[in-house]
C-alpha cells in the first residue's frame, strides 16, 4: 500500500495577473521503504511537489493521501502535528539554531511534540550517536564541519521517528567527498526500511535511489526503477 499518494494533483499560483501552472495533473504512489528521487531542472515543479509531499503547500486541486490520509482535508494545525511527526525534513542548508548545541537542534521536534525532558535527551543522543556524532552533542554549529552540521540536521529529523525523510538537495552545500559520505549515511538508513524522499538536480545524487522520477514543466516524463541499485 502507498504511503505517498497523487491522485491528479495540480498547483497553480498567480503572479501579478497571470497563472503560473507549476503541477499539471500529477499522479503518483510510493512504497513504505521505497527510495525515490525526484529530478528536475529549476523551475521543472520538484520543488512544488516536495513542498506538497512535506505538507508545507496545499495543491490547487487532486488528492493527496499519506498514510492513508487525505491530506487535502486537514486543518492547519493537523497539518503541523504531520510534519512534526510523520516527516522528518533535510535540507540543503541544514538550518540549525547557531545558539543552540547538536544536542539541543536534534531534540527541537521531540519539544513540539510535548515529549518529556528525559525522553527527549535520551532520544536525541541516540540518533546523534545513529549518525556518527556521539562525540559532538555539545558543540555548536559553528564548531562543526559542513559534513557534520548536516549529519546534525539528518539526526534531527530522525528524532521523532518519521514515517518518510524528505531531503531537499541534502549535498548542495557540501564538498564531494563529503557529499559521498552523506549520501552513505542515507543509504543506510533506507536500507534499514526507512522511506526517502530525495529532491535533486544532480544525476549522480540521484542514482542512489531504487527510483527515478524526472518532472519537466509540472509534468512527470519519466518514472523508472534504477537497474544501478538492487
Amino acid at each position: 500500500m502507498a504511503i505517498i499518494e497523487f491522485k491528479n494533483i495540480t498547483k497553480t499560483y498567480i503572479l501579478g495577473s497571470e497563472p503560473v501552472h507549476a503541477l499539471k495533473g500529477v499522479s503518483l504512489a510510493i512504497e513504505q521503504g521505497d527510495y525515490v528521487a525526484i529530478m528536475g531542472t529549476s523551475g521543472s515543479g520538484k520543488s512544488t511537489m516536495m513542498h506538497i509531499i512535506g505538507c508545507l503547500d496545499r495543491p490547487t486541486a487532486g488528492e493527496y493521501n499519506l498514510d492513508s490520509r487525505a491530506v487535502q482535508n486537514l486543518s492547519e494545525d493537523e497539518l503541523a502535528v504531520v510534519r512534526n511527526q510523520a516527516i522528518g525534513f533535510i535540507f540543503q542548508q541544514f538550518n540549525l539554531l547557531p545558539q543552540m548545541t547538536a544536542l539541543q537542534n536534534v531534540v527541537l521536534p521531540l519539544t513540539y511534540a510535548g515529549r518529556g525532558k528525559a525522553e527527549r535527551l535520551q532520544r536525541g543522543e541516540e540518533v546523534l550517536r545513529l549518525v556518527g556524532l556521539g562525540d559532538r552533542i555539545g558543540h555548536k554549529p559553528t564548531q562543526l564541519s559542513g559534513g557534520q552540521q548536516q549529519r546534525v540536521s539528518i539526526a534531527r529529523a530522525l528524532a521523532n521517528h518519521p514515517k518518510i525523510l524528505l531531503a531537499d538537495e541534502p549535498t548542495g552545500a557540501l564538498d564531494s567527498s563529503t557529499a559521498a559520505d552523506i549520501m552513505k549515511l542515507i543509504d543506510e538508513l533506507v536500507a534499514s526500511g526507512m522511506t526517502v524522499v530525495l529532491v535533486t538536480h544532480d544525476a549522480e545524487i540521484a542514482n542512489h535511489a531504487k527510483r527515478i522520477v524526472r518532472v519537466k514543466d509540472g509534468e512527470i516524463i519519466s518514472d523508472q526503477r534504477n537497474a544501478a541499485v538492487s
